[in-house]
C-alpha cells in the first residue's frame, strides 16, 4: 500500500514534466526554423553591404580581381584635387586631359609625366578615404581601372585626392 501512495504522489509531477518537455521541443523546433530562414535570406541592408560587384577589374600588372561595392563620393567635384600623369608617351596628352578634368569641375593639382610611358590602360588611383571620389572621376572620364594608391607616396601628390595616369 505504501508504494501505491508514492506512485499517486509522483504521477502529477510526471505529467507536468512530460507536458513541459513537449512544449520545449515545439519551441526548439520553431527557433530552428526561424533561425534557418534568417540565415538563408539576410536582410536587404546586410546583402547590400556584402554585395560583390560581378565585374572584374584588370590591374596594371595584368591580374584580375573582384571589386567590392564602393562607397559614394562625399566631396563635391570642385573640392577634389587631381594629379594627371602622362603614362602613354604621347606629348601633350596629360595637358589636354587635365583640361577635360577641369571642365568636369575637378581641381588640378599637378600635370606631369608618369615614371614610365608604357601604361596599357588609363587608371585612377586614390588616397585612403577617397575611393568614392576616385570612382566618380573614373566614371566621368570613362576610365575602367580604379585602385588604391600604388607606387606613390601621399607627399608626392601635392595635396591631391586622386591620380589619373593616362595609358594607351
Amino acid at each position: 500500500m505504501r508504494i501505491d501512495r508514492i506512485e499517486l504522489a509522483v504521477r502529477p509531477w510526471r505529467t507536468a514534466t512530460l507536458v513541459t518537455a513537449a512544449v520545449a521541443v515545439v519551441e526548439l523546433a520553431l527557433l530552428v526554423m526561424v533561425g534557418g530562414a534568417l540565415l538563408a535570406k539576410p536582410a536587404p541592408k546586410a546583402r547590400a553591404a556584402h554585395h560583390v560587384v560581378a565585374k572584374a577589374v584588370a590591374s596594371t600588372t595584368g591580374k584580375v580581381r573582384a571589386v567590392a561595392k564602393s562607397p559614394a563620393a562625399e566631396l563635391p567635384r570642385r573640392k577634389v584635387k587631381v594629379v594627371v600623369l602622362n603614362g602613354n608617351g604621347r606629348q601633350g596628352a596629360a595637358a589636354s586631359t587635365a583640361r577635360r578634368v577641369q571642365v568636369r569641375g575637378y581641381r588640378i593639382g599637378l600635370v606631369a609625366n608618369a615614371p614610365a610611358g608604357n601604361y596599357a590602360a588609363s587608371l585612377v588611383m586614390y588616397r585612403p578615404g577617397f575611393e568614392g571620389e576616385a570612382r566618380r572621376l573614373a566614371r566621368d572620364l570613362g576610365v575602367r581601372v580604379v585602385g588604391p594608391l600604388d607606387g606613390m607616396r601621399p607627399a608626392q601628390l601635392h595635396g591631391a585626392h586622386a591620380v589619373l595616369i593616362l595609358g594607351a
